[in-house]
C-alpha cells in the first residue's frame, strides 16, 4: 500500500460531537485544488467512524504532533460552501451560548447537507393546464363532486404556471394535485432555479397602501439607515399596520437587488405572511420552517445561497439561511417565546438576528404589540430606535377588555352565563366569536369519582390529557399514550369522568349549544395534516365558520375582520407562578389574543373570565394598558437585578436517579466564583419528565463578561466532577422559561 503524500496544510474542522473544541486534520495533495477549503464540508475519520465536518480555518503550521494527525478522507461538493459571514456568525453563537461548535454548525445546516451524498440541485416545479385535454371530459369532471379538485383545476386554468408553494399556500394538498395529474388535466414541469434580478417591475403598486403619519416616519427612518447597522423597535398596538411598515421598508432594499430575511414565531403565520408578500412583490419568495420536508428546506437553503431567493420567510432556524446579499432583517412578534430554542443548542432567534445585522452592518426591524422587556429596555435607553404606533389602521379601534368574576357563579363546560349571552348576541348580529383556551385535548385529566384515582403518566408524575376524539390518554410532556380505561384500575368503578376543560370539550359544547352556526377548532391536534392550518384560516376569513376555538396558535398576528368578540376562559394559572417572567408572558398573551377583536370597522369586545378580578396585574392591564404594566414591571426587575438589569445562565442536569443531578450540580456550585450569585441546586418545576429526574442551578451576574467568565470556570471544573458520567447536563444562556 503506497503512502499518501501529505502537504503541510492543516485544517480546523467543526465536528458534530458533544465537545467544545475544533479538531485538526491534514489535507492530502490529491484533495487540494484551487478552491478554498474554508466553509466546505469534508468527510473525516473520528474514533471508529466517519463523520461530516465543516472547515473553519486553514493553517500552514500546527503546535500539535504532526505524525499523530489524521488526514481527511474526502471533500464534498463545493457548491454548498458556507459563506465567511455565516461561519463567523455560527462561531460567535457557539462561543456566546457555550455550546459545542460542531453541533451548532450541524443544526444550522439542512438535513440533506448532513449526509455524505450530495443532494440534487434545486429545481422549480410548476403546473399548467393541459390544453390538449378533451373538453367533454373536463366539463363532466367540473360537474362532479370533487369540489376541491375542481377549484384547483380552475385556479391552474386561470393562472399560468402555478408553483407548489403558491398552490400549498392557498390550502390545497399534494394528493389533490396528483389526482388532477393522473386524470391528465394538468401537466407538471420543472426548470432549474436561476440567479434572479428583481430591480424592474418587482413591486405591485396597486396593492400598496397609504401610510399614516406614524407609519411614514418609521419607514423613512429605516430607509435612511439601509447602509449601516441600526435596530428599530416598532411598538405598535394590534392592528396598527406593522406589516405595511415592513413591506414598504423592504422596497428600497429589494430595489437595490438585496435580499430580505423575515422571521415569524409560528408556522401558522407563514402562509398568511407569504400571501401578503406575494401580492406586493413580484420576486422569488421562499419558506423555511419545520412543516416542510427535507428536500423543500434544502431548496430554500440552496436558493438563498445562490442568490435565487429575494425574500426568505421562516421560523427561528431561518436566521441561519446563507444570504450573500442580505440587506434587511425583520423579526415579527419579537417578544414571542417560540424564537427561543428549548433543547440542544438553546439559541434565541431574535438575538442571533440582531448579532447578524450588526455583523453585516445592515438594519433590523423588531415588531410587536407587546415588546419583550429586554427590547423595551434597550429602546428606552436609546440602544434601539424606538417607534410607536398608537392607533389602529383605518377605522378600527382597540377593543376594550372586561373582566367577568366567575368565583361565585356556576360554569357550564368552562363558560359563564353572561359570556354565553354575549356569544349569542354576537352571532345573531352575523359576526364571529373567538374562544381562547390554551389547553388542547378534551380534558387535562380523568379521575374516578369513587376512589379519586387519577390517570397519571408514571414517567412524568403528571396526569394524562384526555383526547376523546382519538380514544387516547396522551402525556403532553413525554408523548406517551394509552387507551382510555373502561374501569378504575384501583376500585373497579365505571364512574370515570373528565376533570376540567380542553379545546375539544369546548368545541363539542358550543357546537351543540349553537347548532345553527359552524364551529372550527384550531390547535396542534386539528392542524396536523399538511396544509390544514392554511385551509382552516382561509375558511375563517371566508366566513364559513362563525365560532372559532383555539389555543395560542390563534393569538399571533392573524387578521380576522369579522371577529368582534374574544373570550378568554382560563388564565388564572399564570397569576401565581414561581417564574418571575410569568406575568410578562401572561400579559403579552392576553393583549395579543385581545388584539384579534374589532380589527375592521366593527367595534370589538374582549371578555376575560377570572376568579381574581382584583389582581393587580389584571387591573393594571385593563385600566392602563401593556406599556404602563411593562414600565412598572421593569422598575421591579431593576430593584431585584433581574433581567434585563442582570444576566442569567441556567445549568440543567438530569439522570435516572434523583440524587445524581443534585450531587453533580452541588459539586459544580462549589466552583470558586466571586462575581456571581448562585441559586440551587433545586428540583425543576417539573422534577420528573420522561423518566428522568431534573435539577437546576441558576447563575446570575450584573454584567455579561462576569457571567461568561464564571461559566467558563464552571465548565472547566465540570471535567473533574465525580458525577459527570452519570448525568446529562446543559447550559441555557439567557433562559426565558425556568420550567423546562
Amino acid at each position: 500500500m503506497t503512502n499518501i503524500l501529505l502537504q503541510d496544510i492543516y485544517i480546523q474542522v467543526a465536528i458534530p460531537v458533544p465537545m467544545r473544541q475544533l479538531f485538526t486534520y491534514l489535507v492530502p495533495n490529491a484533495l487540494l485544488n484551487d478552491k478554498s477549503l474554508v466553509g466546505e464540508r469534508v468527510i473525516v475519520p473520528f474514533s471508529h467512524r466517519q463523520v461530516i465536518g465543516i472547515v473553519i480555518s486553514v493553517d500552514d503550521d500546527t503546535p500539535l504532533e504532526k505524525d499523530k494527525l489524521k488526514a481527511i478522507i474526502s471533500r464534498i461538493d463545493s457548491d454548498t460552501h458556507l459563506p465567511a459571514p455565516l461561519l463567523k456568525l455560527l462561531t460567535l453563537a457557539a462561543r456566546y451560548y457555550h455550546h459545542p461548535i460542531g453541533d451548532v454548525f450541524q443544526q444550522a445546516l439542512p438535513v440533506l447537507l448532513r449526509k455524505t451524498e450530495p443532494p440534487k440541485k434545486p429545481v422549480c416545479h410548476y403546473w399548467q393546464f393541459n390544453e390538449s385535454c378533451e373538453p367533454t371530459k373536463i366539463k363532466t369532471f367540473k360537474q362532479g363532486r370533487a369540489k376541491k379538485q375542481i377549484q384547483l383545476l380552475r385556479l391552474i386554468e386561470n393562472h399560468h404556471k402555478l408553483t407548489w408553494p403558491e398552490i400549498r399556500t392557498l390550502g390545497y394538498t399534494k394528493a389533490q394535485l396528483k389526482s388532477l395529474e393522473e386524470k391528465q388535466f394538468i401537466s407538471a414541469l420543472e426548470k432549474p432555479i436561476e440567479v434572479y434580478h428583481w430591480q424592474t417591475e418587482y413591486l405591485n403598486e396597486s396593492d400598496k397602501l397609504n401610510l399614516s403619519a406614524e407609519q411614514a416616519v418609521i419607514v423613512s427612518a429605516i430607509d435612511q439607515s439601509t447602509e449601516q447597522y441600526s435596530c428599530h423597535l416598532v411598538d405598535g398596538v394590534t392592528g396598527s399596520g406593522k406589516t405595511e411598515v415592513y413591506l414598504q421598508a423592504m422596497e428600497k432594499v429589494l430595489a437595490n437587488n438585496q435580499q430580505v430575511l423575515v422571521l415569524v414565531p409560528e408556522i401558522g403565520l407563514t402562509p398568511q405572511t407569504l400571501n401578503r408578500f406575494e401580492q406586493r412583490f413580484n420576486v422569488p419568495i421562499f419558506l423555511h420552517h419545520s412543516g416542510l420536508n427535507d428536500k423543500e428546506r434544502f431548496d430554500t437553503w440552496q436558493s438563498a445561497l445562490q442568490n435565487c431567493a429575494a425574500i426568505v420567510i421562516g421560523t427561528r432556524s431561518a436566521v441561519f439561511s446563507p444570504l450573500p446579499k442580505l440587506g434587511l432583517i425583520i423579526v415579527d412578534e419579537e417578544h414571542d417565546g417560540s424564537f427561543k430554542q428549548q433543547d440542544s443548542f438553546r439559541y434565541h432567534g431574535r438575538d442571533i438576528a440582531i448579532l447578524r445585522a450588526k455583523q453585516l452592518n445592515i438594519p433590523i426591524v423588531l415588531g410587536s404589540a407587546t415588546p419583550s422587556f429586554e427590547s423595551l429596555q434597550n429602546a428606552l435607553t436609546n440602544k434601539y430606535h424606538y417607534h410607536q404606533l398608537t392607533k389602529r389602521a383605518g377605522k378600527s379601534v382597540e377593543a376594550k377588555i372586561s373582566l367577568i368574576d366567575v368565583a361565585n357563579q356556576p360554569l357550564e363546560f368552562g363558560l359563564s352565563k353572561p359570556l354565553k349571552q354575549l356569544i349569542n348576541t354576537t352571532l345573531n348580529r352575523g359576526e364571529q366569536v373567538l374562544v381562547f383556551l390554551n389547553r388542547r385535548g378534551f380534558a387535562p385529566a380523568i379521575n374516578c369519582n369513587e376512589c379519586h384515582w387519577v390517570a397519571d403518566c408514571h414517567r412524568c408524575n403528571k396526569p394524562y390529557t384526555l383526547h376523546r376524539s382519538q380514544g387516547l390518554l396522551i402525556c403532553h410532556h413525554c408523548t406517551s399514550q394509552k387507551r382510555i380505561p373502561q374501569q378504575c384500575p384501583d376500585c373497579g368503578s365505571v364512574r370515570i369522568k373528565p376533570v376540567g376543560q380542553g379545546t375539544e370539550q369546548v368545541e363539542e359544547y358550543l357546537t351543540e349549544t349553537f347548532n345553527q352556526y359552524s364551529t372550527v377548532r384550531i390547535d396542534r391536534d386539528s392542524t396536523r395534516k399538511k396544509g390544514e392550518l392554511a385551509k382552516r384560516l382561509q375558511a375563517i376569513t371566508d366566513k364559513e365558520h362563525q365560532i372559532l376555538i383555539g389555543t395560542q396558535m390563534l393569538a399571533k398576528g392573524h387578521h380576522f375582520p369579522d371577529v368582534t368578540l374574544v373570550a378568554m376562559l382560563d388564565i388564572d394559572g399564570a397569576l401565581f407562578s414561581f417564574d418571575y417572567r410569568a406575568s410578562e408572558h401572561m400579559a403579552q398573551l392576553l393583549v395579543q389574543v385581545a388584539g384579534r377583536a374589532g380589527r375592521a370597522s366593527k367595534p370589538g369586545k374582549v371578555i376575560v373570565q377570572t376568579q381574581y378580578p382584583q389582581h393587580p396585574l389584571l387591573q393594571d392591564l385593563v385600566n392602563n394598558g401593556y406599556r404602563h404594566f411593562a414600565q412598572q414591571s421593569l422598575t421591579e426587575r431593576k430593584m431585584a437585578y433581574l433581567p434585563p438589569f442582570g444576566y442569567q445562565a441556567l445549568f440543567r442536569a438530569e439522570a435516572n436517579y434523583p440524587s445524581y443531578p443534585e450531587k453533580f450540580l452541588r459539586q459544580l456550585a462549589q466552583t470558586p466564583i466571586s462575581s456571581c450569585e448562585i441559586a440551587g441546586p433545586m428540583p425543576a418545576a417539573m422534577e420528573k419528565k420522561a423518566g428522568k429526574y431534573r435539577f437546576h442551578l441558576i447563575l446570575q451576574a450584573k454584567s455579561r463578561p462576569e457571567l461568561h467568565t464564571a461559566i467558563r470556570q464552571m465548565i472547566a471544573q465540570s471535567q473533574q466532577n465525580e458525577w459527570l458520567n452519570k448525568v446529562r447536563w446543559t447550559i441555557d444562556i439567557d433562559p426565558i422559561d425556568l420550567s423546562w
